[in-house]
């Protein structure tokens, strides 16, 4: 009698490629092959192979103890092999057998064999020294700076190895509710960053972030929020003025109204850059190293953007510095006085202010701009000097840099004179409650 042949032929089911018998084999595990919503493939005794969209190939055992559903990863294939990962599901049966919850016992054994060079905190700084050269200073300074306040606190101390997607997402959500969803998304591209020079190092199997990036709350791109007639302008720093907060964030706000710079430009300014102004025609000359530029245009000093300083802008920096004057920063951080404030320090007091979503710092450099181009529409070359849009020629912007200067002041002063009427001096803004 002829014997029977068991059929290995993979098959398709539901759960993903089989044989005849229920069981995975090794030429359908290679075969798994991702799709555009994570897959399972399912082996036997709770064991399965997950298949994420991007392509990642996870052993994963889903399990009960104590009336509760929990889920256990053996690794990544094909590091952990087929064979392996029914080894480890069978460890893992047996310790459930024992009444041991099995991943419990796996922690415990990372732990016994932990190795510092492998905590996040460790190698997202090893990461951060490898690129920093690369980088402006600036955004060197806020790639850090970004890790040590918002990623380090949370999951700093935690193994990269035993970092899961919904670590990275509770960390971003409570970034989302500051509100700070750009930030959000930049973090997390840091962090992955963080996760592709681990595995270059063979640390890591799978990138976490890759899934965390389609669950973030989307980025409304389009014009900074913003209010476009002086009026509401006016009413925007009467509003924000008059809410409990620091003086230092108070001024700083002013100053950026009066000046139409970024908000970084105005959170990063060191004194050095404010100690030779002439008394009679003021003029601020903020760095190009400081400025949104390439990062070859950033040691070309013909591209540093020169700021005309109107009275009223005089007024808040005299008024600053008696508050700040003895160390490094005009508007110095609360906690950290060596280092510079936090841009969003002046976002959070407009939200108090009822202007959330309504207009944010960056948004009084467009205000300026609608504002000035109607009263003078002849001027529109030099108001977009103002706002440091400067020609991509460098011979240009170093002679319209000159040309603009006195035109310029007069526009800032025009602006200024309109912003503020009817307004508190500067000194006052140090008088108001505290928050």
């Amino acid at each position: 009698m002829r014997s029977r042949v068991l059929n290995t032929r993979p098959v398709f089911h539901k759960t993903g490629y089989r044989m005849a018998n229920g069981l995975l084999t090794d030429a359908a595990v290679r075969a798994a092959k991702p799709s555009d919503r994570p897959l399972k493939f399912a082996d036997g005794k709770g064991l399965h192979l997950f298949v994420s969209p991007t392509g990642a190939r996870l052993w994963r055992m889903r399990y009960e103890i104590r009336g509760r559903e929990k889920l256990l990863s053996f690794g990544a294939y094909p590091t952990v092999t087929l064979a392996e990962a029914r080894r480890m599901r069978d460890e893992a049966k047996a310790n459930l057998k024992s009444g041991r919850d099995p991943g419990e016992e796996i922690k415990a054994q990372r732990r016994e064999r932990e190795n510092p060079d492998d905590r996040f905190e460790t190698l997202a700084r090893a990461w951060f020294e490898v690129n920093k050269d690369i980088w402006s200073k600036r955004h060197a300074a806020d790639v850090i700076g970004s890790l040590e306040r918002d990623v380090f606190p949370f999951i700093g101390g935690r193994l990269i190895a035993d970092l899961r997607p919904q670590d990275v997402l509770q960390l971003a959500r409570k970034i989302e509710a500051r509100p700070a969803i750009e930030t959000a998304h930049r973090v997390c591209q840091r962090i992955s960053a963080v996760f592709t020079f681990a595995a270059g190092m063979g640390m890591v199997e799978t990138n976490p972030v890759q899934v965390v990036m389609g669950a973030l709350k989307p980025i409304r791109r389009g014009r900074q929020p913003a209010v476009v007639t002086i009026e509401e302008a006016r009413e925007v720093l009467k509003a924000a003025e008059s809410v409990p907060a620091h003086p230092v964030t108070k001024l700083a706000l002013r100053l950026l109204a009066l000046t139409a710079v970024r908000p970084g430009v105005i959170a990063g300014l060191p004194w050095t850059e404010l100690e030779q102004l002439d008394e009679k025609e003021p003029v601020w000359q903020v760095p190009a190293e400081r400025m949104k530029l390439k990062v070859e245009h950033k040691l070309d000093a013909t591209r540093d953007h020169l700021v005309p300083l109107s009275r009223q802008a005089m007024e808040v920096i005299d008024t600053i510095r008696r508050v700040t004057g003895r160390g490094p920063m005009v508007f110095p951080n609360a906690r950290f006085p060596t280092r510079p404030m936090s841009e969003n320090a002046m976002g959070y007091l407009l939200n108090r202010a009822g202007y959330n979503q309504r207009h944010v710092p960056h948004g009084w450099r467009a205000t300026f701009s609608t504002i000035m181009n109607e009263r003078q529409p002849a001027d529109r070359a030099v108001i977009e000097m103002v706002l440091a849009h400067v020609p991509e020629n460098k011979v240009a912007a170093a002679y319209n840099r000159a040309r603009y200067l006195d035109r310029r002041r007069e526009l800032l002063q025009e602006w200024a004179d309109m912003l503020l009427d009817g307004l508190p001096p500067a000194a006052d803004l140090l008088k108001g409650a505290r928050r």
